[in-house]
């Protein structure tokens, strides 16, 4: 574990721009969390916000409502279009260089190239890690073809739109299989899951094109070799059809799952940030997946996101019905159904 972290999430907490925060204060190895700064909901538990659980992590109005003992990590917790730093999160910033506090940041806009900002961690002796920065082409992998070597049984979990929640499910999933005393290795795909201490994983969103397959089967080989477990979980990243984040042909193609789990909100009418394109049906998702690639759709992820309470329960019953897999709300119903699902396979 690197140290304690304040989350800063300003305005974002509890929509799809805070998902990389939302994703800290369910679960990180990397940090112990003890705050999550957005003053629009100041005061409450942040569990309570997200999930209707107290977890014991504050959401605090800002940086001066925690002393300087509590914390060694400003994390930025937002996911902004186009991965840009807010201006009220650049203010936000230097006063966490100013207190003394290293900054972790998964946004497209490197603070590192910032000469304000460096200039300032400098001389305050504190780092500033850019977790999306892409690593030099001579230290890229090309796909070699050993991916047919890996013993392990692969799981991807996919979407039909971002923001959905693939990669919570994925990290669910990895602990219910580690419950039912299956060996299972995480490989992450995005910034969330290497502020969550993945150990295995590439940025997939900041890798040049003609390195995604490799970085991808670079990282399933070597958990693969050094872990030996019986499964691989692999996170998805945007969907196959969202128009400015498509997203998961790479996986499937590259990283050859033999079992999918989609995530999917059926209370989406259109892509997320897109109101004037219209979503995909699920069963456009899951006939790609399965004719093109080959790969069995074997569960699938419901999110409630802008379905009536009530509705959840025949909502998901109605999937099951349709699509003849197991359906279920990971957050709410827990992943029994999709652990068992996988087990069959």
């Amino acid at each position: 574990m690197d140290g304690k972290a304040v989350v800063y999430c300003e305005g974002s907490f509890g929509n799809d721009y805070g998902k990389t925060a939302h994703g800290l204060v369910r679960h990180t190895e990397r940090y112990e969390v003890v705050a999550v700064i957005d003053s629009t909901l100041a005061g409450q538990d942040s569990g309570d916000v997200l999930d209707d659980r107290a977890n014991g992590i504050p959401v605090v109005a800002s940086l001066t409502d925690l002393s300087d003992d509590e914390i060694d990590y400003f994390v930025i917790g937002m996911a902004t279009d186009g991965g840009t730093l807010p201006p009220d999160a650049r203010a936000a910033v230097r006063a966490a260089i100013q207190r003394g506090l290293n900054v972790d940041s998964g946004l497209h806009e490197f603070l590192s190239d910032d000469d304000e900002i460096a200039s300032a961690a400098r001389n305050a002796g504190v780092s500033i890690r850019d977790v999306r920065k892409p690593r030099p082409r001579s230290q890229l992998n090309f796909f070699s073809g050993d991916i047919l070597d890996v013993k392990a049984l692969r799981i991807a979990v996919l979407g039909t739109d971002c923001a959905l929640g693939k990669r919570t499910t994925a990290t669910l999933l990895v602990q219910g299989l580690r419950a039912a005393g299956l060996k299972t290795e995480l490989v992450g795909t995005g910034q969330t899951s290497w502020l969550q201490g993945v150990r295995y994983g590439f940025m997939l969103d900041s890798t040049v094109n003609d390195f995604v397959g490799g970085e991808l089967e670079h990282a399933i080989v070597s958990a693969d070799r050094n872990e030996s477990p019986d499964i691989i979980v692999i996170e998805g990243q945007a969907c196959l059809t969202h128009p400015a984040g498509s997203g998961g042909a790479e996986i499937l193609s590259s990283g050859r799952p033999q079992g999918v789990i989609l995530q999917h909100a059926p209370g989406r009418k259109t892509y997320s940030g897109y109101d004037d394109f219209p979503l995909a049906p699920v069963e456009q998702h899951i006939a790609t997946m399965e004719n093109l690639f080959g790969t069995r759709v074997i569960g699938v992820g419901i999110n409630p996101d802008g379905l009536p309470v009530t509705s959840i329960p025949e909502v998901i019953a109605d999937h099951e019905r349709r699509l003849r897999i197991p359906c279920c709300n990971p957050l709410r119903d827990g992943v029994a159904k999709l652990i068992d699902a996988v087990r069959r396979l």
